[in-house]
């Protein structure tokens, strides 16, 4: 992914990463790019912000929504968000990108769909998932279409098909399936633990719990030009 857009952005570009949260996509943009400043509205979540215990020299972080960035005008390349756009008043947050990036510039978004499973756990997988469905945020239906239907402000340049994949056991899928906020929501409204609902017939289709199995996840990149 990051690939896909240093293809089109230089390495000597000067990052905006709004939304950043604890910093794990900041840590692939300062890999790439010159310098990131990376903000968030939430002061936690800068609190807890890779870069401050990295001291990583080309990234700043600052508490500040997407909608309102202390930037100047025409002052990066790049504005990338990950995995938080749904998140953000976008006729404003669009707006601050048409004044911060310099002609030509980019606006990267990306965003990862839910876990694609393999036919043998596909129907205890999908018990999970109706189990908990009525418990998801309504901004997750902007995730579930992949930001199709955003207005977006500047013409599409092309984007691959990417997926997100992970090496994992058994034990590692339940986790991550407990970590989700529409389980905890679940678990809070019902009494009832959804993995736990489920954990069963997950593991008699998974077999041996240490076997390591490829784990996907369709990753959507949105690449837009602001015009020269």
């Amino acid at each position: 992914m990051f690939d896909a857009i240093t293809a089109v952005v230089p390495g000597s570009a000067e990052v905006w990463e709004p939304g950043c949260g604890s910093g794990q996509a900041t840590r692939g943009l300062a890999t790439r790019f010159a310098r990131v400043f990376a903000t968030d509205p939430s002061a936690a979540q800068i609190e807890q912000h890779w870069a401050k215990e990295a001291e990583a020299a080309n990234v700043r972080v600052a508490v500040e929504p997407g909608e309102a960035t202390s930037l100047a005008d025409h002052s990066v390349e790049l504005v990338a968000v990950a995995q938080a756009l749904h998140w953000f008043d976008r006729a404003r947050f669009f707006a601050e990108c048409g004044r911060v990036l310099r002609p030509g510039g980019v606006l990267a978004a990306w965003t990862y769909q839910d876990m694609v499973f393999s036919d043998d756990l596909a129907p205890a997988a999908e018990a999970f998932r109706n189990q908990i469905e009525s418990y998801w945020p309504s901004e997750r239906a902007q995730v579930d279409a992949g930001y199709a239907d955003y207005a977006w402000p500047f013409p599409a340049l092309p984007a691959p098909a990417l997926w997100l994949t992970a090496e994992w056991n058994l034990p590692q899928l339940l986790g991550y399936l407990g970590s989700l906020s529409a389980t905890a929501r679940c678990r809070t409204a019902t009494g009832r633990d959804p993995v736990e609902d489920h954990a069963d017939a997950l593991a008699s289709a998974w077999g041996d719990p240490q076997r390591e199995r490829t784990m996907r996840w369709p990753l959507i990149l949105h690449l837009r030009q602001q015009p020269l």
